[in-house]
């Protein structure tokens, strides 16, 4: 509630959105009558909180040569503080991983977020054998057989159109008879498919991978690039929030209904208080459910909304 009505007064976005809402701080009395602000809003405005010049700007990809979201990021070392905490206390210290990267469709580009988090990552990872991947399987499939023979806890961290290509490569011998096998592996698929594959759900994906993986957990992320947080989903379960990040869904058809976490379906709205510099109540264009725990799924875009982001699994 404070950092509503500090963001309400210092952000000027944010603060004509509340007003044209009729929703000032005068009427707001608990957290489910914040207002949401759409993600759209980063497209063609500076989404900031105070005075201040970023220190970075990050951007989000675009398949349909739309515009794109701009974040202004007042500090990296923040950003740094957020996604290594949101990581390590699901998977533990990151200097005692192996953080393998294949990014090819970011890499590829400029102002990823997800790009500066993996090189985050790989610099605190204690291995000589963590990196970049661009589109060189057979280097890749060599580190991973050499890693698991020296019994490495590794993370191999994939947009999911690149991981479904190697995966697929695996399984097709493309590699020769050699298996990855091995439970130390984990594998975790973000970014969706980038226009470059037909969109699958979920399950799908994991299964894939799994065929080619039997013996390795396979896990998501879940991020954006109007966000700062991140949220992990296990072992192919349930995507689970940090504690200073919390979602909701919503009526698809009433951006003003009540933020509901009772497992029904609807547009997903996210409290991120990371998000201090921008805006931390942010309503975006993806469906889903949240649970009464604050466990969540998503299942893709809204009808209407520009395919860009993160984790595109559309449902069939």
């Amino acid at each position: 509630m404070e950092l509503f009505e500090y963001q309400y007064g210092h952000n000027k976005v944010y603060g004509e959105f509340c007003d044209l809402l009729k929703r000032t701080p005068r009427e707001v009395k608990s957290v489910k009558d914040i207002p949401f602000l759409p993600v759209e809003l980063f497209k063609n405005n500076e989404v900031v909180t105070g005075n201040w010049a970023p220190e970075y700007t990050y951007t989000s990809s675009t398949t349909t040569g739309g515009t794109p979201s701009k974040h202004h990021v007042r500090s990296l070392q923040w950003y740094k503080q957020v996604y290594t905490e949101g990581f390590e206390r699901v998977y533990g210290p990151l200097k005692d991983w192996t953080v393998l990267a294949l990014l090819p469709s970011y890499l590829e580009r400029e102002g990823s977020s997800l790009v500066h988090m993996a090189q985050g990552m790989i610099k605190a990872s204690e291995h000589k054998e963590s990196g970049f991947y661009l589109y060189d399987y057979n280097r890749l499939f060599d580190t991973i057989s050499d890693l698991q023979v020296q019994g490495k806890p590794t993370l191999l961290l994939g947009v999911t159109f690149a991981l479904l290509d190697f995966a697929e490569k695996i399984s097709g011998g493309t590699f020769g008879p050699s298996q990855i096998n091995w439970s130390e592996l984990r594998i975790m698929e973000t970014g969706g498919m980038k226009g470059r594959r037909r969109e699958m759900i979920r399950a799908e994906v994991h299964d894939i991978i799994k065929t080619a993986f039997p013996k390795s957990a396979v896990d998501s992320e879940y991020g954006m690039t109007e966000l700062l947080s991140q949220a992990y989903l296990r072992d192919s379960g349930y995507f689970e929030c940090p504690p200073w990040m919390r979602v909701y869904t919503r009526d698809i058809g009433d951006p003003l209904s009540t933020p509901l976490r009772d497992g029904s379906r609807g547009a997903l709205q996210i409290i991120d208080l990371a998000n201090i510099h921008s805006c931390a109540f942010l309503s975006i264009s993806d469906q889903g459910r949240v649970f009464e725990e604050g466990h969540f799924e998503v299942y893709g875009r809204l009808d209407h909304s520009e395919i860009r982001g993160c984790n595109l699994m559309v449902s069939l």
